[in-house]
């Protein structure tokens, strides 16, 4: 994956297939691999943009204060690297937060948007999933940080047959990781965040995305956000869990893409800076 050299940051990210650009912006992990089981279908018609948050991956590996709308800022200045106008968003879980900043901030350079597991405000269920996150960080490390993910993201029916994939794609995901401290800066971050003010602001297309499931941002995380959008589209699935995504990829990739479909970009707009 090729690099972006973003003034204070150097951003990783991929482009592929041809047609409206999509940015697929992944959640606190933050790595443009969560969107493997995507990216295929949904560039059959688009031009997909793909990038590690600035963190993780292969960007820098940055100390210090992380907010969402510093990753924001990050993505728009990655728009303009390639030359990007316009584009439609889908946001997984803290994607989701940053669509919410930039289709208020910039809300010419955003098409529409998917905000998919998402949330505006903390409440007590994500406060407490979020604080056991960093005490497993805090005392056992960023391997069994890792190892604990599958638990906030994947329903059990998905993980029930699929422990040895599981415990492999946790030692992947260690020997990648970031060091403990930006780990921890990074959840400290997306709990500080705080979408409300920037919904009513939202005026682009928007589809809200939730499995019955998510325990993590369960689906009255998603009806406040569809509540704040004027016009926004609530779509909610039987299971699925916090990365519906991965879980029932088939059907994520048909909703996005009929949604997709029914707003495309004028081909006059999609380079228009």
């Amino acid at each position: 994956m090729p690099i972006a050299r973003l003034g204070d940051v150097d951003i990783r990210f991929e482009v592929t297939g041809d047609g409206d650009p999509v940015l697929l912006v992944a959640g606190l992990g933050g790595s443009a691999g969560y969107w493997t089981p995507n990216v295929a279908e949904l560039a059959r018609n688009h031009r997909v943009v793909l990038h590690d948050h600035r963190g993780t991956g292969g960007s820098s590996r940055f100390e210090g204060r992380y907010s969402v709308e510093g990753m924001a800022d990050d993505l728009l200045r990655l728009m303009d690297h390639l030359e990007i106008g316009r584009a439609h968003l889908v946001g997984h879980s803290t994607g989701g937060a940053i669509g919410q900043v930039l289709a208020a901030n910039a809300p010419d350079r955003i098409a529409s948007l998917v905000l998919y597991a998402s949330w505006a405000v903390l409440d007590g269920q994500m406060e407490m999933c979020l604080d056991l996150r960093r005490r497993i960080l805090r005392d056992g490390g960023e391997a069994e940080y890792h190892r604990a993910t599958p638990v906030f993201l994947y329903p059990p029916y998905y993980v029930k047959d699929r422990k040895a994939a599981l415990d492999q794609e946790a030692e992947s995901a260690t020997s990648a990781s970031p060091p403990a401290s930006i780990l921890d800066a990074r959840v400290a971050g997306i709990m500080a965040f705080d979408g409300r003010p920037y919904l009513p602001r939202i005026a682009c297309p928007t589809m809200v995305l939730v499995a019955e499931d998510d325990i993590l941002t369960p689906p009255y995380s998603s009806e406040l956000l569809a509540g704040g959008i004027a016009g926004a589209r609530l779509v909610t699935v039987p299971r699925g869990g916090h990365a519906l995504s991965r879980t029932e990829p088939d059907l994520f990739n048909e909703t996005i893409a009929a949604f997709l479909a029914d707003h495309a970009i004028a081909r006059e707009d999609v380079h228009a800076a």
